[in-house]
């Protein structure tokens, strides 16, 4: 049995330590599991599941394992969830996971510890598979992005994986709004100068279940990718054309020809 984080005596009537935030559509299958595994991280926790637009029950199960529920009949939008719940949760530290798969609380624990310990943003410690045959653009997007923020340390981790962990200072400088474009939160919690770390490894590849049939297109890569896309923009239009690189030791002037 593992252990749990050591208890802590909030003041009284204070609110939770933790807001677990996870998005949901249609994982009724998932979501009961993932919320009890959420509940054993912190003794004062909260778990909030946004239920984006389901059909199969997904908001039935995810309250009766003891998770608050935000309803919506209509699908959000990809990543909206994520904004939604932060703005419903009141934790000092925020947990975003997700609805097809119940990560042990065990693995969780870390990206508390984290914060608790002065991180503002705690990551998956995992690049996904970079040694592939052919590896995902998404894959290669999150690489690209780091190397750009010159955190080539954090290699493909990112925002856009879960579980990630931020802190309530990390959200008031970031702002509710960016968290659904993950890629563009997480440049900007890098330029602000917030203590980004990955911090433990949790392998979701392996837990979350196949949406689709090998060789078919995954219809969130291009979504993926164009947030990225908005994240370089936006770190080019506020650190100038190079992102704040160099242009080393080219002497451009001398190759320009005189008309």
């Amino acid at each position: 049995m593992h252990a749990s984080l050591p208890r802590e005596q909030p003041p009284v009537q204070a609110g939770p330590v933790v807001s677990v935030i996870i998005p949901a559509m249609n994982e009724r299958r998932t979501i009961g599991r993932a919320v009890r595994e959420a509940r054993r991280i912190h003794p004062f926790v909260e778990v909030i599941v946004v239920d984006n637009g389901s059909s199969d029950g997904t908001a039935r199960t995810a309250q009766a394992a003891g998770a608050r529920v935000l309803t919506y009949p209509e699908p959000l939008g990809h990543d909206v969830g994520r904004r939604v719940g932060a703005e419903a949760a009141s934790g000092r530290i925020l947990l975003f996971l997700d609805g097809d798969m119940a990560v042990p609380s065990y693995e969780l624990i870390p990206f508390i510890r984290a914060v608790m310990a002065g991180t503002d943003v705690a990551l998956n410690e995992y690049s996904g598979p970079v040694k592939a045959k052919e590896v995902h653009p998404v894959v290669e997007a999150k690489h690209v992005l780091n190397t750009m923020l010159e955190r080539p340390d954090l290699q493909g981790t990112s925002m856009t994986a879960v579980p990630h962990a931020i802190s309530r200072r990390a959200l008031e400088i970031l702002g509710f709004e960016v968290l659904e474009k993950p890629p563009l939160a997480h440049a900007k919690a890098v330029v602000s100068g917030l203590a980004v770390r990955a911090v433990h490894a949790v392998e979701v590849n392996r837990l979350n279940r196949l949406r689709r049939k090998s060789g078919e297109e995954d219809p969130l890569a291009a979504v993926v990718i164009n947030d990225h896309l908005e994240a370089i923009q936006w770190l080019t239009r506020e650190l100038g054309p190079r992102a704040g690189h160099t242009d080393l030791h080219r002497d451009r002037h001398l190759s320009e020809v005189s008309l």
